[in-house]
């Protein structure tokens, strides 16, 4: 708590809310994304650039997978903003550079949306728009 402010704790408890459906999030993707024959690699990786949800791969293909939860698939679809797509792309390369055992692999940017009652939809291949 900064000084000067009075407490929240109602706040504190949407913060450990929404951590806790974020990771479960997660893990709904990561198996998705296995039952399709992907190999989840990492989860929640801090890499100059930004976090990364999900590094998974799939053959010659690296994909820095972003999970996005929302109330509807259309919102999820679009919470991926193009300045958040170049972050992202940025630390999967950092891992990537890190990493020997992923040299020469085809890095690419996935998202994975997700919505209460519907099936996850797996968006391949996304292109920073900045």
């Amino acid at each position: 708590m900064k000084p000067g402010r009075p407490e929240r704790p109602w706040r504190v408890g949407l913060g450990t809310r929404a951590r806790r459906e974020g990771r479960t999030a997660e893990w709904v993707a990561a198996l998705f994304l296995m039952s399709r024959g992907y190999r989840i690699l990492g989860f929640r990786l801090k890499a100059a650039g930004g976090e990364i949800d999900l590094l998974a791969r799939r053959g010659r293909v690296l994909a820095v997978v972003e999970v996005k939860r929302r109330a509807t698939l259309d919102a999820a679809l679009v919470a991926l903003k193009p300045a958040q797509q170049a972050r992202l792309l940025a630390a999967g390369r950092a891992v990537a550079r890190g990493r020997p055992g992923l040299a020469g692999l085809a890095l690419r940017l996935d998202m994975v949306a997700l919505a209460p009652g519907r099936w996850p939809r797996h968006i391949r291949g996304l292109r920073s728009r900045d």
